[in-house]
């Protein structure tokens, strides 16, 4: 069995092992276990069932993870996406007035043109399209956005008054900073796994200072998912309004999935010395697919998740990494009173040591050029300020071709990129006017 898995995912000729890929499987699986519960709640607010959404959400991670996994070979986890299921939520269903029959005929939607442009190769060409200095500020953005979740997860950033403040060290606070004593302590003395272990390590602590519950049980059988009501919500739906849903819907996950590739390319090795993503094609296959089929059982656009990092930085290389985490997703589907003990201040340590580790790409921007500077700046900042990547990239694309322009640098400009940035602008016009 080694010398297949060797074989099928290369896994000698990335530098990683079998036991490697496992640990950085269920590490991913860890930082990103949440969703299965966050997911369940935000979409519960629409009258959907708590459970059927679960089991949803399982189902669409399990399909998406092991496409990229299998297909692509790129350790990457996919899971319905955080901002996407607020937009589902509040946006569509709150917002417009949509049913959430609806709202889930409007990801199909979106879903099957993702797969459209998956295969003609468009996504691919888009994605390669970035400029290598706004990569790098993705990365770093990233790195930004994913450790002040971290912040907030520990209770370190208070937002109770609506306005960012340092959190008292009490309770579950207090776990999360010694969590990540231990993660960094770990870290910088190269031991093997250090995120995984503070995970456990934290959970443990948690558990002996009644900070993290015990689980309740074992073991419960998931509920059946709201299966083929998207088609329900084509009956007697107004095509403008639909449409528009449908297109913020792309907008925000393919360029939250084009961030994510990016990065998460770069630290597990997956760019070649051009700068561009390496099978990226198959990659873009996962997520368009497991959009359309998290849509059919009833949950919101599936995406790549930045906390697959989590899994690199513990030597995550290969699909089998993803493998790992989809058959993890798929056992706790059973499991899932177990998962009491994975609590935001338990994974909180991890997510901000990855975003430290994140953040070392900006080194790599030309800060010296300031028509670079500035749009990479605006990219990387952006990210965490409006719990956006999409925003990021959006806002510096725009003023990116803006500075090139105007320092007489438009030969260096690509077609796409000029094309890309009038996208942009099309989208934040039409969102002010409410179209």
């Amino acid at each position: 069995m080694d010398n297949f898995l060797n074989k099928f995912f290369k896994l000698e000729e990335k530098g990683t092992n079998v036991k490697t890929e496992f640990v950085a499987g269920l590490t991913t699986f860890l930082a990103m276990a949440y969703i299965l519960f966050v997911n369940s709640s935000m979409l519960e607010m629409t009258g959907m069932s708590w459970g059927a959404v679960f089991t949803a959400t399982a189902i669409a991670a399990i399909v998406g993870t092991l496409i990229m996994g299998l297909l692509a070979n790129y350790p990457v986890a996919l899971a319905p996406g955080m901002g996407l299921n607020a937009f589902f939520t509040f946006g569509v269903v709150f917002g417009l007035g949509f049913t959430w029959q609806q709202a889930l005929a409007a990801v199909f939607c979106s879903g099957v043109v993702f797969l459209i442009l998956s295969f003609s190769g468009v996504r691919e060409k888009i994605i390669n399209a970035i400029p290598n200095n706004l990569k790098y500020a993705v990365g770093g953005g990233i790195g930004l956005f994913i450790a002040y979740i971290g912040f907030i997860n520990a209770g370190l950033v208070d937002l109770s008054t609506g306005v960012p403040a340092l959190g008292g060290l009490t309770g579950n606070t207090l776990l999360a900073v010694i969590g990540l004593i231990i993660t960094v302590i770990l870290y910088v003395r190269k031991v093997k796994g250090s995120i995984f272990i503070g995970i456990v390590a934290t959970s443990i602590i948690g558990i002996i200072f009644g900070l993290v519950p015990l689980p309740g049980g074992i073991v419960a059988m998931p509920e059946a998912p709201h299966i083929f009501e998207a088609f329900n919500g084509f009956a007697g739906i107004a095509i403008f309004p639909f449409l528009v849903v449908v297109f913020s819907f792309l907008f925000v996950d393919f360029f939250d999935t084009a961030g994510t590739l990016v990065t998460v390319g770069r630290r597990a090795g997956l760019v070649d010395e051009e700068g561009q993503l390496r099978d990226a094609g198959k990659a873009l296959l996962a997520d368009s697919t497991a959009t359309v089929v998290g849509a059919v059982v009833g949950t919101s656009n599936t995406t790549s998740y930045i906390e697959s990092l989590a899994g690199i930085e513990e030597g995550g290389r290969t699909g089998l990494t993803a493998v790992f985490t989809a058959l993890f997703f798929l056992l706790f589907m059973f499991l899932s009173p177990l998962l009491s003990v994975v609590t935001a201040a338990v994974t909180a340590p991890a997510l901000i040591m990855v975003g430290i580790l994140m953040a070392s790409q900006l080194k790599n921007i030309e800060w010296d050029q300031i028509e670079v500077a500035i749009p990479a700046f605006l990219t990387l900042i952006i990210m965490p300020l409006t719990y956006s990547i999409a925003n990021g990239i959006a806002i510096g694309f725009i003023v990116y071709v803006i500075t090139m322009v105007t320092t007489g640098k438009r030969k260096e400009i690509s077609t796409l990129t000029y094309v890309l940035a009038a996208v942009f602008v099309l989208y934040y016009v039409l969102m002010q006017l409410n179209l």
